[in-house]
């Protein structure tokens, strides 16, 4: 099938493509007598405008970026829905990048977008980033950046996520409310701005009930299933074991439960588990699972939504237009 583009109509038209160009758009440059020939030929042909090349013209790519640890937690598929609904009623499109958890992969994805290829980056940062060189440089390259969920404190732009400290306190109050007393706690990453806070909030919670977590209680699990499995049931098999766990982020939460299920614990009775998760299956696992669940379509939504603005408005300042939202206490049958 031949490729219809503006030089087949002007071709046939005999007329300039930037006469063609110009009445698809409905210029006044234009007359009415040629537009209508032109609209004809177009619909006759089924014409289909590139907004591609549309783009370009405009030096714009009429694309931004999504980059992010994985897809596989549900937060995130659900943030990318957010984003995708702003996208859709901006006519823009959205890539998706994933790192991974890996900082190698997100510095060459961050680099690649130098060139100008998006308009814009939502950016959650992976477990493994120490520092932010590539954020900095890719700003200079004027190219707007929005972090959302795991955020970077130092990095002056937007930012969107939960307020993660409440929310670890509310997890380990939440607990201790249950009559659980020695509460471990799971990380993911000790330099993750979201770990970090959420371990904070828990101990803040310890410190206010009069409970001194063992320094053993506080873990710092990896993105190796194997690796935290073997962690978990250590953390279990201890003679002074905990009898409360706090998941830090949704990936855990299987560990746990299989640690427990092979140490012959049961939950909630030996152990009481809450877990940060967006995960729709969690009233439906066995027992069902406790969680501090995040708004997650609103905060890809709001990231997005002032990406735009910075877009359409260029005065306007990314740094002094960061959210937080509230998180949610689901209490079901694991606490």
């Amino acid at each position: 099938m031949e490729n219809i583009n503006l030089k087949t109509l002007a071709a046939q038209l005999h007329l300039s493509t930037a006469t063609v160009s110009k009445a698809l758009r409905d210029s006044h440059e234009i007359s009415d007598e040629t537009k209508q020939r032109v609209r004809a030929l177009a619909a006759a042909l089924n014409y289909i405008p590139n907004p591609y090349a549309s783009s370009l013209r405009k030096k714009s790519s009429k694309t931004i970026a999504v980059v992010i640890p994985e897809v596989a937690d549900s937060f995130f598929a659900e943030a990318i829905n957010g984003i995708e609904a702003v996208a859709q009623s901006k006519g823009y499109h959205v890539l998706i990048y994933l790192t991974h958890e890996s900082f190698e992969k997100e510095k060459a994805i961050l680099m690649d977008f130098q060139s100008g290829r998006v308009d814009g980056v939502l950016l959650s940062v992976s477990a493994e980033t120490v520092n932010t060189n590539h954020i900095l440089t890719l700003q200079s390259h004027q190219i707007p950046i929005v972090v959302f969920d795991r955020i970077c404190d130092e990095i002056k732009t937007a930012k969107v996520s939960t307020d993660d400290y409440n929310s670890g306190y509310k997890a380990a109050q939440h607990l201790i409310d249950r009559g659980y007393k020695k509460i471990a706690y799971l990380s993911i990453s000790k330099t993750l701005s979201i770990s970090r806070k959420r371990m904070n909030g828990y101990m803040q919670a310890m410190k206010e009930n009069n409970f001194l977590p063992a320094e053993f209680y506080i873990c710092e699990c990896t993105t190796d299933d194997e690796y935290n499995n073997a962690v978990i049931e250590n953390l279990l098999n201890n003679e002074n074991r905990p009898d409360g766990i706090i998941a830090s982020v949704e990936k855990l939460t299987t560990s746990v439960y299989s640690a427990c299920r092979r140490l012959q614990l049961k939950i909630p009775e030996d152990v009481g588990v809450i877990s940060f998760s967006n995960l729709k299956t969690a009233a439906i696992l066995n027992p069902s699972l406790t969680t501090i669940t995040q708004p997650a379509f609103d905060i890809g939504n709001a990231a997005a939504s002032l990406l735009f603005k910075s877009f359409e408005k260029k005065s306007f300042q990314l740094d002094a237009e960061s959210q937080s939202f509230p998180s949610v206490l689901h209490i079901r049958n694991s606490t």
